[in-house]
């Protein structure tokens, strides 16, 4: 047994810092936070001091028992989880439930998993900092007062199994009153003026009139007014001008670059950032702070002279702007400069790679610039044509990086020719087009980060597991906005001539971007019109203040609470007893049928019409919304449609084919098969031909592309990805093999390869009683018998399991019948 113990949080941590630490130190893993509040109860005491309930789950106790039995043999327990909040409060609940020694007990931190750092942390121990616990402490607390209170209000008064939260409840309001603005958005019609010219050398470049024109009868006016107009160059200015880098990484900003450059969402990019940290490449990874340390300053500088020579070196120092950012801590940088590129895998060098860029680039000289403006004027009018250029004369930081936009569609200036003052120029042609002012931009991941940071909501921890949240709630989706075609007018002069032409263009379309769902709308109403403050801004931000100060010591946790919490408990009986049931009603007509109200409105199971009153004497009539219909965007001739189905397109084969629609979408049915339509396929348009097209598809999805000991393979692609289909077992097709031809020679081996771990993973199988025991991940064993899984604790003596144990595990588990009861 080692002499010291240390603890952090993950495998992955552990496995690097055993590294740099001798024979003296265990380095043992927490698995996360070993103690939380309990998940079926509220777990604060709100009639007292609101002291939290912490519990072991049942899933750590084995973890903790054996940490217990370590801790007590060791001579020196080391706490190593992270230096934020929640690492402090892993630490604290560490030594609480591992009833660890004061005496004996050490707690350290770094930045960075590497030698230098983690033995400067050893010989620099310290105590828990309560503070930093207090702050995460009321953090959790208020959270589960307000989920814990608001989700049973939202059962009883929109619709079962939703939930709110202080974040992400503002999070949905940024983005459904976005949305908002975009469909109230009435644009302004201008006409923009754009000419090409000719120089004396015959060189071709653009211009454009400062100032729109307010409408197509100015415009075509002073396209007239130029018909033979000569014009020359009248003023042309150069400026010499420098870009300046931007910071190095805060957790914000990797997101948002990431998604810009690399396509990630923000919580891939927290995963492979904890990735990159927890192998010791990167410094850690939540931290609000631009600060780079000496030694990075050095490490950088010094790679930049190597690598591009000293007159791209310029050391700065940047400081921090968001509330509440620590000083102390440093921005996201490698752990060592020399390293360029790191090979781990595809996404996690990409990340590493962008890192690495953006740090060195923030100790690079500016880039060097020449902006040219040309002024050109006409003998016809006084109009003004203005030419913009732009030359780089030293790349500076440049070289390595640029940081990039959430839109993508300014007008960059361009090269331009060498022009004089006095140059006659000839006029290619100038055109008016007609131009429409643009609606407000939809949220994606990352700008609704930044926005987040500017409205001062939330901290770096928060972000990801936020916006992950209302995805998987539903009540945002990352939506496919198909837009529509808009027609606009182009004037042209070209030869002394003006003609006019009619265009068109595709507006409105988004992709990828994040839309509210009809449930996030109503939950989103519903919690604005009831209680406001908690999703007022200035209160959530002020909420983040407040943690500041505790973590600072300057305020008492428990006071806070308290003082949040008499009001918000009122507000909270006061609408579960007298707010109306949100429904999210809107009346779309008459049904010319039965005359008969039809309306789109939320039910238990999601947006649907009625048609109908729940008071008539006959039951109302009731059609799920499909594809990307909405309760906004449905119209009264769509929700009719609805309720024609299923309908009949025709027969097929002798077979009848049946339009219909599930639970899981709208299909096709022939005989004993289903086929799904495409996402987002309206089933109305479907005919016969449409239907055949997706039989034989699904058919040939199905045939068999081989067998393997008198077995068919069959081959599909799923939620993971491709695969293939032998005796009921699903194999994943990795990009090893040629997924479109494969061999027989591969099918064998991927099967006898799934066999094979199949083989290592069975450690019993009592084939009478239908049982087996089976590896799992992280040491663990599960004991399984058909639907049924039992994860047994790691301290297990696994191989001494007798089968009379196994049978009483899985009865245990099993669900009791319930019995009617006797009339």
């Amino acid at each position: 047994m080692a002499k010291n113990l240390v603890i952090v949080e993950s495998p992955a941590k552990a496995k690097t810092i055993e590294k740099f630490l001798g024979k003296d130190f265990q380095v043992e893993s927490s698995f996360g936070h070993i103690a939380d509040l309990p998940s079926k109860e509220l777990g604060v005491n709100v009639d007292g001091d609101f002291k939290p309930k912490y519990i072991v789950s049942s899933d750590k106790k084995a973890v903790v028992k054996k940490l217990k039995d370590l801790a007590k043999k060791a001579e020196t327990v080391w706490l190593a989880s992270d230096e934020d909040r929640e690492g402090e409060a892993i630490a604290w609940h560490l030594s609480e439930q591992l009833k660890l020694n004061e005496e004996n007990t050490k707690r350290i931190v770094f930045h960075e998993i590497t030698k230098k750092a983690i033995l400067r942390a050893v010989e620099n121990p310290r105590n828990i900092n309560y503070n930093l616990v207090n702050a995460q402490q009321a953090r959790r607390v208020l959270d589960r007062l307000v989920g814990y209170e608001l989700s049973p209000v939202l059962w009883r008064k929109v619709k079962g199994g939703l939930s709110a939260g202080r974040v992400q409840s503002v999070a949905v309001r940024l983005i459904v009153e976005r949305e908002r603005e975009i469909e109230n958005f009435v644009p302004v019609v201008s006409y923009r003026v754009d000419a090409e010219f000719v120089n004396e050398n015959g060189k071709k470049f653009k211009a454009k009139l400062a100032k729109n024109f307010t409408n197509k009868e100015e415009a075509e006016s002073f396209l007239n007014d130029c018909i033979g107009a000569t014009h020359a160059v009248a003023d042309l200015q150069k400026k010499p001008a420098k870009k300046s880098p931007a910071p190095p990484f805060t957790t914000s900003t990797l997101q948002q670059e990431a998604s810009r450059k690399l396509g990630f969402p923000v919580a891939k990019t927290m995963l492979m950032a904890q990735r990159l940290y927890e192998a010791g490449l990167i410094t850690y990874m939540r931290t609000d702070s631009v600060n780079l340390s000496d030694d990075a300053k050095n490490a950088a500088q010094a790679e930049i002279v190597s690598s591009y020579g000293e007159s791209y070196s310029k050391p700065r120092n940047f400081s921090t702007k968001s509330k509440g950012a620590q000083e102390a801590h440093e921005a996201i940088r490698p752990t060592n400069m020399n390293k360029h590129n790191v090979s781990v895998d595809y996404d996690q060098d990409r990340l590493y790679a962008l890192i690495w860029r953006r740090t060195i680039a923030s100790q690079m000289a500016e880039a060097q610039l020449e902006r040219t403006v040309v002024k050109i004027n006409n003998d016809k009018n006084n109009k003004q044509f203005v030419a913009n250029g732009e030359v780089i004369t030293f790349e500076g930081f440049l070289k390595v990086y640029l940081e990039g936009t959430d839109h993508d569609d300014d007008e960059q200036a361009g090269m331009l020719p060498k022009l004089e003052v006095g140059e006659d120029l000839k006029n290619d042609s100038i055109t008016a087009t007609e131009r429409y002012s643009k609606a407000p931009y939809r949220f994606t991941e990352a700008s609704l980060v930044k926005r987040l940071e500017e409205l001062g909501i939330g901290r770096p921890s928060t972000y990801a597991p936020t916006i992950s949240t209302i995805q998987r709630r539903e009540y945002i989706a990352k939506g496919t906005v198909e837009g529509s075609e808009r027609k606009y007018l182009q004037f042209t002069l070209k030869n002394d001539s003006v003609t006019s032409k009619t265009l068109s263009e595709k507006v409105g379309s988004d992709k990828g971007k994040l839309v509210p769902t009809d449930i996030g709308n109503i939950v989103n109403d519903f919690l604005v019109k009831n209680f406001s403050n908690i999703l007022d801004f200035g209160f959530t931000a002020k909420v983040e203040t407040e943690f500041d100060d505790i973590a600072d010591g300057k305020e008492d946790w428990t006071s806070m609470i308290k003082e949040f919490y008499q009001d918000f408990h009122v507000t909270v009986e006061d609408v579960a007893e007298n707010a109306e049931r949100a429904k999210g009603e809107r009346l779309l007509g008459i049904d010319p049928e039965t005359g008969k109200n039809v309306y789109v409105r939320l039910g238990r199971y999601g947006a649907m019409v009625q048609i109908g009153e729940a008071t008539d004497e006959e039951k109302p009539r009731f059609a799920s919304l499909q594809g990307e219909q909405t309760m906004n965007n449905i119209t009264y001739e769509e929700a009719l449609d609805l309720f024609k189905l299923p309908k009949k397109v025709g027969d097929y084969e002798g077979d009848e084919v049946v339009v219909a629609n599930g639970r899981f979408g709208p299909y096709v049915r022939f005989g004993k098969m289903f086929v799904s339509l495409d996402k987002g396929e309206n089933p109305m348009t479907v005919d016969l031909d449409r239907a055949v097209e997706l039989i034989e598809a699904k058919r040939k999805a199905d045939a068999p592309i081989g067998s393997y000991q008198d077995l068919p393979i069959q081959k599909g692609v799923g939620r993971f990805g491709p695969f293939i289909k032998w005796n009921s077992m699903f194999i994943n097709v990795n990009k090893k093999y040629d997924f479109d031809n494969l061999s027989q020679s591969d099918m064998e081996e991927l099967i006898e390869d799934k066999l094979k771990k199949e083989r290592e993973k069975l450690i019993h199988n009592w084939e009478d009683v239908g049982i087996r025991v089976e590896k799992a991940r992280w040491g663990r064993f599960n004991v399984i018998k058909g639907k049924i899984k039992v994860e047994l604790p790691k301290t297990t003596q696994i191989q001494e399991m007798t089968k009379e144990e196994a049978v009483k595990l899985i009865e245990s588990k099993t669900p009791k019948k319930k019995t009617a009861k006797k009339k």
